[in-house]
């Protein structure tokens, strides 16, 4: 929480920071305003931590698991059984689980480092990382459509089965501007919006703390400590939308992958 706070403000005024503290300099700089920057590098780490992880518990199958096998287990079990197979449906839900289990954990960790102490940036508060899967999603849940039912697919997609023809005017264009036009934004913007905003909430409060404790009066000296029970309230949900926002995406991406899979039933 410390390591957040910025330093208060001599002049006694109270400045809460902003986005620009969120989003450090670059690392290793290679422009006049992009580089390699911390949000890279954990992104990296991420993808290094979870493969090492299922790699280890995989590595020595026993039919009476070890711990490390059983977390395995469990972790893989949750996405298959959950998400995939309950969503998608047990004929087909298979070939999916692969890239649901993959969002699913990627999505978590880099969350996850919001509440990690010296860390504490989740990677996702930068909207370019939640564009790219959003895309990568968008793309995915289009093609199976297409690859199921052909072109075809954009009229199912978009004429919704036994409304009247006179109607059909007015309800398409929704259904072009809802499937195609606003789902990847919403998809995207859901997991950037909270974990910026739930970040910059935890900032504002360990700066408030500090600015709280440096004055004189003894009665905003007191009043940190009740800024500090809020903000560790705060941190603690902060961590639970981390996990249910890496939940929501995955879930999300099943379901679109459901709709498209089965647009002609629907």
């Amino acid at each position: 929480m410390i390591a957040l706070a910025l330093p208060a403000q001599d002049s006694g005024t109270f400045t809460p920071p902003g986005i620009d503290q969120m989003h450090l300099p670059a690392i290793l700089p290679w422009g006049a305003s992009d580089g390699f920057s911390k949000q890279m590098l954990l992104v990296i780490l991420s993808v290094v931590l979870i493969a090492s992880f299922f790699i280890a518990a995989a590595r020595k199958q026993q039919l009476v698991p070890g711990k490390l096998q059983f977390a395995g287990e469990m972790a893989y079990g949750f996405v298959r059984n959950s998400i995939a197979k309950d969503i998608i449906g047990g004929r087909d839900f298979m070939k999916f689980v692969p890239l649901l289990f993959s969002l699913f954990f990627f999505i978590l960790v880099n969350n996850i480092y919001g509440a990690i102490p010296v860390i504490q940036l989740p990677s996702f508060s930068h909207v370019g990382g939640a564009y790219v899967l959003a895309a990568v999603v968008y793309v995915t849940w289009i093609g199976i459509g297409i690859k199921k039912n052909g072109l075809k697919y954009f009229k199912l997609a978009t004429v919704p089965s036994g409304v009247p023809w006179y109607i059909l005017p007015i309800v398409v264009p929704i259904e072009i501007i809802s499937n195609f036009m606003v789902r990847p934004v919403t998809h995207s913007l859901r997991l950037f919006a909270t974990m910026m905003a739930g970040h910059l909430i935890v900032m504002i409060a360990g700066s408030g703390i500090e600015f709280l404790v440096m004055q004189e009066n003894v009665l905003l000296k007191g009043a940190s400590v009740l800024v500090l029970v809020g903000a560790v309230a705060m941190y603690m949900l902060e961590a639970l939308i981390m996990v249910l926002q890496a939940y929501v995406f995955t879930l999300l991406t099943a379901i679109y992958i459901e709709g498209a899979l089965h647009a002609d039933s629907h």
